[in-house]
């Protein structure tokens, strides 16, 4: 089951699809993780990558495809996936279909923009391992601390306020076509977003299953 997982930044898609694997034992694959341990290796399309987030702009098409294409070869990936955070925008999705890779269905969570200001605020990233948390909704044992390698949560720049309405702006303009792409195709599930994160996940499953 090759799956995508659609919505706006801080709709859940993380935390989702760390239970769909569990459930379905395939890989999430997170561009944001990818990408930023290309990043930290400093790898020639890390630091391409490096330069287009500093600037604020979406990485390219080719960086992420390069670095998508590597991951899914790798052995856990042969039984299925979930792609969190990309295909981005219609040409990546189109680029997608020309690697031959079959997407199964497409899960759309969706979040009234309100909430998702709401729930960026409070989110909070491991320096070292890119674990995800929250100070409502999946706290951290230790304040600050993350559970999985004992490593500082942070915010990132990416979770401040300001950058958060770009980064809507940016969802709304360029990512949100992907769902009429595919529609059409007859993939895409649209879930409502609810406030616990087993709500959501029973109708995830659910719409993956159905």
């Amino acid at each position: 089951m090759n799956l995508i997982l659609l919505g706006a930044p801080g709709a859940g898609k993380g935390t989702q699809a760390e239970i769909i694997c569990k459930e379905l034992n395939i890989p999430a694959i997170s561009t944001g993780n990818m990408l930023r341990a290309a990043v930290k290796a400093g790898t020639e399309y890390g630091l391409k990558a490096k330069a287009a987030m500093d600037a604020g702009d979406l990485v390219s098409d080719e960086i992420v495809i390069g670095i998508l294409k590597d991951r899914i070869k790798e052995p856990d990936a042969q039984n299925g996936f979930i792609l969190d955070g990309f295909p981005r925008t219609v040409p990546q999705a189109e680029a997608l279909d020309a690697m031959g890779v079959t997407i199964d269905k497409v899960v759309e969570i969706s979040v009234a923009d309100e909430k998702i200001q709401q729930r960026l605020s409070g989110r909070r990233v491991c320096e070292s391992c890119g674990n995800s948390y929250h100070v409502d909704f999946k706290p951290t044992k230790v304040e600050g601390i993350c559970d999985a390698c004992g490593g500082k949560t942070v915010i990132r720049k990416d979770d401040e306020p300001a950058t958060v309405l770009d980064r809507l702006k940016t969802y709304h303009e360029k990512t949100a076509p992907l769902k009429d792409y595919y529609a059409k195709q007859g993939k895409l599930v649209t879930v409502e977003g609810q406030e616990g994160i087993e709500e959501t996940s029973k109708l995830t499953l659910a719409a993956i299953e159905g």
